[in-house]
């Protein structure tokens, strides 16, 4: 028994630094939001009640929902292809895939939205090289829209679903896999019956912090949606910078970061202890 309490207050200690600055940098800072959603322009719940009257905030938040789970679906897609090529391919088709994995690491955020505009407006390079071919006799619309904004995300957010997938994949047992394929199982079979099953955790993971972060985006939404698809970050930047509305703004904010704690507290505890049985 005193063994057991020392540890823990081995282990209280050691965490303390950390605790103590994460009240000071994120939870301070949060409360004084808080704050703000309850007493700006005036006391009350008035801003909580605009998000639930106001079309606007309703209409950002259902597209905010709507991009975030097609971007979550798109980059667990292809970042799952992606990781099995890293993970079980040969040699030099690992060395490619990781080189495909980090070098985006090493760009930033920005120069990567601006990138794509450079790609997929009017008169990028893509639009104008189908027109040269005859391809097309009009530009496309792939920038300033919801489609640029898919495409950026997506982009930007592959890398990220890549390690939880790898993770999962290289603690799969292979014999798993001999047994099935010499219980006569086709190669597609085992994939999609044993190693699809078996990698859940990964997907999962993968997906979870996919669509956190997409919550979160600013930058690339801003730049490739041209201002005609805001999500919520931005709307909270408007509300607070332009409008100003900080009092909205901060309930926006409030909602969102109450939205991320319960979609994890509820993929904690209803999905870990399945994956455990």
């Amino acid at each position: 028994m005193m063994r057991h309490l020392s540890n823990w207050r081995g282990a209280a200690l050691t965490m303390a630094p950390l605790l103590l600055f994460l009240a000071v940098a994120y939870l301070w800072p949060f409360l004084g939001v808080v704050k703000w959603s309850f007493t700006l322009p005036e006391p009350g719940l008035g801003q909580y009640g605009a998000l639930l009257t106001d079309p606007l905030v309703q209409s950002v938040f259902i597209r905010t929902l709507r991009l975030c789970l097609i971007v979550t679906i798109v980059s667990v897609v292809a970042a799952y292809a992606i990781t099995v090529v890293w993970v079980r391919g040969t040699p030099t088709q690992r060395m490619l895939a990781e080189f495909c994995i980090l070098v985006p690491f090493w760009i930033s955020v920005l120069t990567r939205a601006f990138g794509w505009v450079a790609l997929l407006s009017n008169r990028g390079l893509i639009n104008t090289w189908l027109q040269s071919i005859g391809f097309i006799s009009e530009p496309l619309a792939l920038v300033r829209n919801e489609l640029g904004v898919i495409i950026g995300m997506t982009h930007f957010l592959i890398p990220f679903a890549v390690f939880p997938l790898a993770s999962a994949m290289r603690n799969l047992d292979d014999r798993v896999l001999l047994a099935a394929r010499g219980m006569g199982a086709s190669r597609t079979r085992t994939f999609w019956s044993v190693f699809v099953p078996m990698t859940m955790s990964g997907i999962i993971g993968s997906a979870l912090i996919v669509f956190v972060f997409a919550l979160g985006f600013f930058v690339t939404p801003a730049i490739l949606g041209g201002g005609r698809s805001v999500m919520v970050a931005e709307l909270v930047y408007l509300r607070i910078f332009q409008s100003p509305d900080w009092g909205l703004g901060s309930a926006i904010s409030v909602v969102l970061v109450l939205f991320v704690g319960a979609l994890m507290a509820l993929l904690f505890r209803y999905v870990r202890p399945r994956q455990m049985v």
